[in-house]
């Protein structure tokens, strides 16, 4: 792997803006994105599936428990160590396991985005990425940080290197990525 290849793990709560700034990152520096869930979106839509939140915890959790809880984290690990970009950022990690391998990597670094619950829960109402996320009450979006994906997170946290706050403009945003990644070497 290249000395001056930069990874960014993004780990935060649901709709904290993890893709956005993963977006906005690809737009401006190159990178290349990958994330946990969209093995598992391939798998729903070729099943013919609803990609809805529980189905996605349902096939994540067939996946680990029969081949291993590492598994998802072995794929995006050998994905971004034959990446050529420069800046790969990886998004949606959840779990200790999902960095196990990704931590090992020189130049890993670990953030955190983090928003309020209520400023997530209209991002999350606004983009609309689930089938049933445009439906979905604030109780129902506070209920879903206590299923078996997102509980984990909080674990995984603790161990971030940075932080990114996403509770202002998109400006705000992305002046703080624009530090990172000078920060880390453009």
């Amino acid at each position: 792997m290249k000395s001056n290849k930069k990874i960014f793990g993004f780990v935060g709560l649901i709709a904290s803006g993890k893709g956005t700034a993963a977006k906005y990152l690809a737009k401006k520096y190159q990178a290349s994105t990958h994330r946990f869930s969209t093995s598992l979106r391939e798998v729903l839509r070729r099943l013919y599936l609803e990609e809805n939140r529980d189905n996605l915890i349902t096939l994540s959790e067939c996946l680990r428990k029969n081949f291993g809880q590492d598994l998802l984290a072995k794929i995006i690990t050998q994905d971004a160590l034959k990446d050529k970009k420069r800046i790969i950022v990886v998004e949606g990690i959840r779990r200790l396991d999902d960095i196990k391998y990704l931590s090992k990597l020189p130049n890993f670094i670990l953030v955190e985005i983090v928003a309020d619950s209520k400023i997530r829960y209209q991002r999350l109402i606004e983009r609309g990425e689930n089938t049933d996320d445009n439906t979905k009450t604030y109780q129902e979006f506070l209920a879903d940080h206590k299923k078996p994906t997102e509980i984990t997170i909080a674990k995984v946290i603790k161990l971030a290197q940075e932080k990114i706050n996403n509770n202002g403009s998109e400006k705000d945003t992305q002046k703080q990525l624009d530090k990172l990644v000078k920060k880390y070497g453009n």
